[in-house]
């Protein structure tokens, strides 16, 4: 088709012809309910319409959280204020307003708006949609947001297709991922775009989310009152995701629509999730953490995984969850199995690349692997006693054979002089002072007989015999 073919209508995307009747109204986001004259029309759509869906904003003033990529003088403010050609990768957990800032700066800009699904849509949706947007832009000089969900469930091959036009900016594309878009999108797509991460919102932003759609008319309009024990539990429930948040509420909205009060019952009959007692900040916090990390220490992997499990559905941060993993698995395993520490670092790093459902399958196997392994905690005792002395003044100088004496003069001061280097010597330990005096001789690490400590308490014998001249070298 050439430029000068007619434009056929896109359905969906195009915007209706204005009524002369009707005064001009402030543009909405694509999807929020447009009010009719008289008020029915508009209802009985909106009513058809997710709560989600309905309470999306509909400036970037209405935005909740993210307030690093939203604040005055910020890239996406200037871009949205400037009206210019844009690309933007959004990269951030589920439910923390991808979706909504792409429908937002479609709707404050004017801008014709286009939704591409990455896990239902291919190649061909996408160059016809492209196709559209020159034409579009040819004729009218209207842009284009081509808004593409889960952009890293493209291949390579179709993330290619969209190199063109956002090399010639035909469209401003807007991709949306969960994924490390290091890994999940092309080199060429991501450098002309304009990375923001999104981060998990935390519980007033979500309680602003609650309540403004308890009160709003576009959302329940008053009609409900939420308990404050179920808002808590809510808030839990919906672990750093606004969209979880709102489902969860509509549904209880209508478990509750007989009393119009959601208090704890309610909610758990709607969302069919019990409310765990659990204060993030209070003595549940701690009594459970503590009891999580001494069951590790136990061996009881049963009760191990249970406390993990009453943590995650509680809304624990799974961050906390992966730091204390860390921290176990060298101050109660330690050198009894030194892989213990790559798994409790791993699950960290699933933690931040995969997010949750998934990553409780990964600190599962974390605490699995740490209460199963054998224990000794030589290494926290060793660096404990090893600080303690420190502190009681018993540092003394750096004996001079180990100073430094890469620099011009250090030999005449003696600095270097006798050193022995380990590598000229058989088995690559020689016999000579480390320590400084106060300390010489002094054991901090005294490794059990456990797992494979046992064969470092062998190894750490030999290595001191040598270094003692109890033994040849």
């Amino acid at each position: 088709m050439s430029r000068g073919d007619p434009v056929q209508p896109d359905g969906l995307f195009d915007e209706p012809a204005p009524e002369p009747a009707r005064p001009a109204r402030p543009v909405r986001p694509v999807g929020a309910a447009e009010p009719g004259p008289g008020g029915t029309a508009g209802r009985a759509v909106a009513a058809q319409q997710p709560l989600a869906v309905r309470m999306r904003p509909s400036g970037l003033d209405e935005v909740v959280g993210q307030e690093h990529l939203l604040g005055p003088g910020t890239p996406i403010r200037q871009l949205v204020d400037r009206d210019a050609p844009m690309s933007l990768v959004l990269w951030g957990p589920p439910g923390t307003g991808k979706t909504t800032l792409a429908y937002v700066v479609a709707g404050v800009t004017r801008r014709r708006f286009v939704e591409i699904s990455a896990v239902s849509d291919g190649v061909k949706r996408v160059r016809a949609e492209i196709d559209l947007a020159r034409r579009e832009l040819g004729m009218t000089g209207r842009q284009t947001v081509l808004f593409v969900d889960e952009v890293h469930r493209f291949n390579k091959a179709q993330q290619d297709a969209l190199l063109p036009a956002v090399e010639n900016r035909w469209v401003s594309f807007i991709g949306a991922t969960t994924e490390n878009p290091f890994f999940s999108v092309i080199s060429p797509l991501l450098s002309r775009s304009l990375l923001l991460t999104l981060e998990p919102l935390g519980d007033d932003h979500l309680r602003q989310v609650i309540d403004r759609a308890l009160t709003d008319e576009r959302g329940l309009g008053g009609r409900v009152e939420l308990a404050p024990e179920a808002e808590d539990h809510l808030i839990r429930l919906a672990g750093g995701d606004a969209r979880r948040a709102l489902t969860y509420l509509e549904a209880a909205a209508l478990v509750a629509d007989g009393t119009g009060v959601i208090d704890v019952d309610v909610l758990e009959k709607a969302v069919d999730r019990a409310a765990v007692r659990y204060d993030r900040e209070g003595d549940q916090h701690y009594d459970v953490v503590s009891a999580f990390i001494k069951s590790i220490r136990g061996s009881d992997v049963d009760a191990a995984l249970h406390y993990l499990a009453r943590m995650l559905e509680a809304g624990e941060d799974p961050r906390f969850i992966a730091r204390r993993l860390i921290v176990h698995a060298s101050e109660d395993v330690g050198m009894a199995d030194p892989t213990a520490l790559q798994t409790a670092t791993a699950a960290a790093q699933a933690v931040e690349f995969v997010g949750l459902p998934e990553a409780r399958i990964n600190l599962a196997q974390a605490v699995i692997h740490l209460s199963l392994a054998p224990k000794s905690n030589a290494v926290v005792t060793a660096i404990g006693e090893a600080v303690a002395d420190v502190k009681k003044g018993l540092v003394g100088p750096v004996p001079p054979h180990l100073r430094d004496s890469h620099y011009k003069g250090a030999a005449k001061i003696g600095h270097g002089e006798g050193y022995k280097y380990p590598h000229d010597h058989p088995g690559g330990v020689v016999r000579q002072q480390y320590a400084p005096d106060p300390v010489a001789g002094r054991r901090y690490y005294r490794p059990t007989r456990h797992g494979a400590e046992a064969r470092w308490s062998d190894v750490l014998e030999r290595i001191r015999a040598v270094l003692r001249g109890r033994r040849e070298e």
